[in-house]
């Protein structure tokens, strides 16, 4: 029978695919819990190699042994849009500046990568959770 592991901690980054270093956010936040850091970065670095340039949302489980194991995510949804809609930062004043504009098909295909990742099953659910987020970012929606 297998031992159960007691969970200790979870930590939760966002880091740039593939570039995981011991410095700030990675460094701190694992060697408070006493991680080997560099071997944390090596998996991840690892396991992101093909996504660079996206940012990775990561939950690390940390146990009282000072193992690990940890779970990557998809890129933020405000991520995607900017990635789909080749923008560098959103807008300053959403709702009085426009900075982009997304069709309804590209929001169906950023809702669709990213349902697996959100709380909810429905496609509508998650087609509306794109269009919030782009709105937020001063992006308009074309139908």
């Amino acid at each position: 029978m297998a031992v159960k592991k007691k969970i200790k901690t979870q930590i939760k980054l966002q880091i740039p695919a593939g570039k995981a270093n011991p410095a700030p956010p990675v460094g701190p936040a694992l060697g408070q819990h006493g991680l080997n850091i560099m071997d944390f970065c090596k998996q991840f670095n690892d396991r992101t190699k093909n996504m660079q340039g996206d940012i990775i949302p990561v939950v690390i489980t940390v146990y009282e042994n000072r193992s690990f194991d940890f779970i990557t995510k998809l890129p933020p949804v405000s991520a995607m849009i900017k990635k789909e809609l080749n923008l560098k930062t959103a807008a300053h004043t959403p709702g009085r500046e426009t900075v982009g504009e997304l069709t309804m098909d590209q929001v169906k295909k950023i809702a669709e990568k990213k349902l697996p990742d959100l709380n909810t099953s429905s496609l509508e659910a998650a087609i509306k959770t794109v269009i919030g987020t782009a709105k937020s970012m001063g992006i308009k929606i074309k139908s």
